[in-house]
């Protein structure tokens, strides 16, 4: 080995300074400390919570990278990091050494040989470890220690510098894959408003303001077009990680050959297709929360993949060897009765459990139809906004057919109904667009409720020839389904059957119609 001079020494710290420019600082690293101490295999290892955690290598075997070096079963990296100044090992040393088996030139344990480990501190603390193997023994002996020492002060400067480097340009190209990703996503997932007074919405909020500050997986259930994506952001926005993104998968819209490299990611030529690498949502998502609607729509195969990243925390991109741990909480929603899923072997019953850790429900707008009023004044200021009218004003016979219709589609048709009306209104008015919606502007609403009703006087006219019989039924039937409704509140069942209390209780006595309030 040739000598280590003082200009070998200006020369290293050089080379480690231009090295830090390159995308591949960790390797460039290693080609500069050859330069100057010639061996066989030398490698550079991070040092996190007791494990040594390998950056790069030369001369060792690849799988090198991919190994965790617990310190209680490796003497040799437990006498390492617990020294101040480097540490050369006898070439007669009975500690084993980690990397037997694992030189490039030599298969098997290694034969006797030269071993030294520079301990790299920064600010005095341990960040990583520099190894350096060679097939001489004792070739190691001749270097002076203060030289070992100042190649370790340089190399521990250098490794610092890289890793902070490092950590920035992950962090920088995660926060433009977020953005990216919040792009694409739906416009209303930005928003956490929840729009309502009725008691069940009361009982919805109570139970976000609960679990939000909660580790827990939630699951949200619900029709469609009940809100559900509302309630998930909602969710993340009360959380300790509202500081971070809540990142929107649609299971429904992934298709089933895509879901693992959507998911979990891919590198670059992994499959057909696979031009370059491209992160997954879950490593998009690491710090804040991942929502998996429609989780009800995953193929049972996708599934199981899902299961193991909830149970470890950890994913692997299609095509790589590293595995990744990641912090993300996950909320799922469904529109499906999963637990019925499950009987049906359509979903798989643990990850059902793993993922309603905490169950929400979401009421359908005909179960909550006191919202109505509130949700429509909300939509209609909304798109004034949009469409730069001056104002859109309600009128009451407006509002009324509003009440009377059922809503199947939820909140989400109240609000594309709101939208297709005030257009529609908007067209036939003149600037400044100040818009009132009147009756005949719901006129789709109340046609559609009149079809349902003489629906269900013919059904009842099937059973029964009698007019005053099928009469009697049908309002007994309507009166019933609107206080089971309205959960036996007669006002309120009265407003919605545009009828006054009094009347309707008359009614309902003839009919044989009665309330019973239970004490609990």
């Amino acid at each position: 080995m040739h000598p280590i001079t003082s200009d070998s020494l200006l020369e290293l710290s050089l080379d480690l300074a231009t090295s830090l420019n390159a995308k591949d600082r960790f390797e460039r690293l290693l080609m500069t400390v050859r330069k100057t101490i010639i061996c066989d295999a030398v490698a550079l290892l991070a040092f996190e919570h007791e494990v040594l955690r390998p950056l790069a290598q030369q001369g060792l075997k690849n799988d090198v990278l991919g190994r965790r070096f617990q310190l209680q079963e490796h003497p040799r990296f437990m006498t390492i990091c617990q020294s101040k100044t480097p540490v050369r090992f006898s070439a007669t040393s009975p500690l084993p050494d980690p990397y037997d088996g694992l030189l490039i030139q030599h298969d098997g344990d290694l034969p006797v040989h030269a071993c030294m480990g520079l301990p790299l501190h920064f600010d005095d603390q341990l960040i990583g470890v520099l190894t350096l193997d060679a097939l001489e023994p004792d070739v190691f002996n001749n270097i002076a220690k203060r030289t070992l020492e100042i190649i370790s002060a340089l190399a521990a400067v250098s490794l610092n510098t890289a890793m902070t480097l490092d950590l920035l340009e992950k962090q920088a190209m995660h926060t433009q894959q977020v953005v990216e990703t919040l792009a694409l996503q739906p416009g209303n997932i930005k928003s956490n408003e929840i729009i309502g007074k009725s008691p069940e919405m009361q009982q919805l909020m109570h139970e976000i303001r609960l679990v939000a500050p909660s580790p827990f997986t939630v699951l949200i259930q619900g029709e469609t077009g009940v809100g559900k994506e509302l309630v998930a952001s909602a969710i993340h926005a009360h959380s300790s990680r509202a500081h971070a993104a809540i990142v929107h998968v649609n299971c429904a819209a992934l298709p089933e050959n895509l879901i693992e490299s959507e998911l979990f990611g891919h590198v670059k030529g992994a499959f057909t297709g696979a031009e370059k690498s491209r992160a997954g949502k879950f490593s998009i998502a690491n710090g804040g929360t991942l929502f998996l609607d429609e989780i009800g729509e995953l193929p049972l195969s996708a599934q199981s993949k899902l299961l193991r990243v909830l149970q470890n925390n950890e994913i692997q991109a299609l095509g790589q060897d590293k595995v990744e741990i990641v912090d993300v909480r996950i909320i799922a929603a469904t529109n499906r009765d999963l637990a019925q899923e499950v009987e049906d072997g359509r979903f798989r019953a643990d990850l059902y459990h793993r993922l309603s850790v905490y169950p929400v429900s979401v009421p359908a707008l005909r179960d909550r139809m006191d919202d109505v009023h509130l949700l429509a004044g909300f939509f209609c200021e909304t798109l004034k906004r949009k469409l730069g009218l001056a104002q859109i004003a309600l009128s009451a016979e407006f509002l009324d057919a509003l009440e009377h219709y059922q809503w199947p589609g939820n909140v989400r048709e109240l609000e594309h109904f709101i939208n297709r009306a005030t257009l529609r209104a908007k067209a036939q008015s003149k600037p400044p667009f100040a818009i009132k919606l009147n009756k005949q502007d719901a006129t789709e609403l109340i046609n559609t409720v009149e079809i349902a009703s003489e629906q269900q006087i013919e059904q009842v006219a099937i059973t029964t020839t009698d007019l005053k019989i099928a009469t009697n039924q049908f309002q007994r039937n309507t009166i019933e389904r609107v206080l089971i409704q309205e959960q036996g509140k007669w006002a309120a069942a009265a407003r919605i059957l545009n009828t006054d209390r009094s009347n309707l209780m008359r009614l309902a006595k003839r009919l044989g119609i009665r309330v019973e309030k239970i004490v609990r």
